[in-house]
């Protein structure tokens, strides 16, 4: 068993970055993206708070569990992390913003469109103070541990605290689509970045801990289990006289055409035949894509408008849920070895299987990772077409 692999890094497409960036009292860097034509509502402030360098929260270390190899990040500093603040006191809002108190916020300015900061709470980060890579727990051969390095950023999606994603609109969809695209960009090129992972947690029943409307980057310094097992499945089926997993799969999912729910030029929107969710859909580009930021323009173009839609289907889903509670998350090709069996797309599903009732991963899931599904895959892509506009 070895340390957590890294990466050499992915080759850049030059994805413009954002306006402008500064760093927060305790040194940790936040960017601004305005929308296209904007006059620059993100113009920062100083960051007054009394915040030192001793403030910010240091990822821990990962171990790998000699049962299944998965490396498992040990960030125990996490357990202060804020959780729901009352009204007033949102960390996300602008600072002095009617949905603050007037105190500082994690973001100085009076106003902004989309910001990406290092999370204060972080998973991953490069100042991880764990045991040296290669190192081993209590010295036994069957626990390698290592420094849990890569980075954590928070994606604010709008300023407008009470915002969701279904509200932003598609001038916002694309300046949030530009940033995710920039962040996969910049940490895909980290040596320490084998994986990033750009997700969105909503819903107080997803166990969200802040309502601001924000999603996550997370940069991983190994491939997550999920990635290992695609890959592993990828290269079965390219050895066995296939193509691309994942492009194949799409292909098979038009052919069939049950579970399509939405065809564009360039994006296809399926639930999967073996969705596990009560809700769940897939959204994949026609070209092969490895990642966001290797998206051309029109691709991107279309896809705020895509993303857009497809979320607005999910809010209306269940008649008695305004929000649907969700997870989203874009699965993109690992940044070094395996990098040409992955391909870009997101997967957002959720745990809601009727309105006020949830799915819980009870002793099959979560004992032995045998799923049941709840809902037929072709009831799920059939309500999804039915609440198009």
């Amino acid at each position: 068993m070895t340390a957590p692999p890294t990466s050499a890094g992915a080759p850049a497409s030059a994805v413009r970055g954002p306006g402008s960036e500064q760093l927060l009292a305790d040194g940790r860097t936040l960017r601004y993206y305005d929308d296209e034509g904007g006059s620059g509502a993100g113009r920062e402030r100083p960051d007054e708070r009394p915040l030192t360098a001793a403030d910010r929260g240091r990822a821990g270390e990962v171990r790998q569990d000699p049962l299944t190899g998965d490396w498992v990040a040990v960030a125990a500093h996490r357990m202060t992390r804020t959780f729901l603040p009352p009204a007033g006191q949102c960390p996300l809002c602008p600072s002095g913003s009617a949905g603050s108190s007037g105190a500082p916020s994690e973001v100085p300015a009076a106003d902004y469109d989309v910001v990406v900061l290092d999370n204060r709470f972080p998973s991953f980060s490069a100042g991880a103070v764990g045991p040296e890579p290669g190192s081993l727990l209590d010295g036994e051969e069957l626990w390698p541990v290592g420094p849990a390095g890569g980075r954590t950023e928070v994606v604010c999606f709008s300023a407008d605290h009470d915002a969701s994603f279904g509200d932003l609109g598609v001038e916002r969809l694309r300046t949030v689509v530009r940033a995710l695209a920039h962040r996969t960009e910049e940490l895909s090129a980290l040596p320490d970045v084998a994986q990033v992972f750009c997700f969105e947690n909503r819903g107080e029943e997803i166990g969200v801990t802040l309502s601001h409307p924000h999603g996550q980057v997370y940069a991983y310094p190994y491939l997550p289990p999920r990635t290992q097992a695609l890959l592993a499945r990828a290269r079965a089926h390219r050895a066995a006289g296939g193509g691309n997993l994942l492009a194949d799969v799409l292909a098979a999912e038009k052919r069939a055409g049950t579970r399509v729910v939405l065809e564009a030029e360039h994006w296809t929107a399926y639930v999967p035949a073996a969705a596990r969710w009560p809700v769940e859909v897939h959204l994949a580009p026609h070209r092969d894509v490895p990642d966001l930021a290797a998206l051309e323009d029109d691709e991107r173009e279309e896809l705020a408008h895509v993303q857009l839609d497809l979320v607005q289907r999910l809010d209306r889903f269940f008649d008695e849920v305004e929000h649907l509670p969700y997870i989203s998350g874009w699965h993109q090709a690992p940044t070094g070895e395996g990098r040409d069996l992955g391909r870009l797309h997101l997967q957002a599903f959720s745990l809601l299987r009727s309105p006020g009732r949830l799915k819980y991963l009870a002793g099959s899931e979560s004992g032995m990772a045998a799923w049941v599904s709840d809902r037929t895959p072709e009831a799920i892509a059939e309500r999804l077409r039915e609440v198009a506009r």
